[in-house]
């Protein structure tokens, strides 16, 4: 019976697939697309905060998976014109989702 408490109460303490909506876009992608300050500021943001939500403008052709393969980020999140990047070296970002 124990065992039956601890698997729910992990069920409601661990972080679901589609945690991501209360961290604040920290960086917007405008008309002039992605450019490689755009790119340097991804890596360094992602070293300190380890997660972070980019969101981009509808007029402007973002690829969600080529910015996560140049800037050397994992893509854990697309929803919208919204993305969120993870440190590649992280477990939770071993795998991509809602893509």
């Amino acid at each position: 019976m124990s065992q039956d408490r601890i698997s729910t109460r992990k069920k409601t303490t661990s972080k679901p697939s589609g945690a991501y909506h209360d961290l604040k876009p920290t960086i917007w992608i405008g008309k002039q697309g992605l450019t490689d300050t755009i790119l340097e500021e991804i890596r360094s943001q992602v070293k300190v905060r380890k997660t972070i939500k980019v969101k981009w403008l509808e007029s402007t052709g973002v690829d969600p998976e080529e910015i996560g393969r140049v800037s050397g980020t994992v893509l854990l999140q697309v929803r919208g014109r919204t993305m969120v990047l993870g440190e590649s070296g992280t477990s939770s970002g071993a795998r991509s989702r809602n893509i």
